[in-house]
């Protein structure tokens, strides 16, 4: 299992990857001042996919990770 500083670290990684520094510091203090509640935002998060294309795109990000091309 891996430590919170590795998910961190890694999380962090992932939004400076996709945004740069302005949006990704205002992406994080949006995150603070808002009640966010992640589970509730997951049970929407694929709502509008079906099923095939949730695992169209699950087997996609597999072979990905598989294939060497994530870490």
């Amino acid at each position: 299992m891996r430590t919170d500083v590795e998910i961190k670290h890694d999380g962090y990684q992932a939004i400076f990857e996709k945004l740069d520094i302005v949006e990704a510091e205002k992406f994080i203090t949006l995150l603070r001042r808002d009640k966010f509640d992640y589970t509730k935002w997951r049970e929407h998060l694929f709502e509008s996919m079906s099923l095939e294309e949730l695992s169209i795109q699950a087997m996609n990000h597999w072979r990905k990770k598989k294939d060497g091309e994530m870490p």
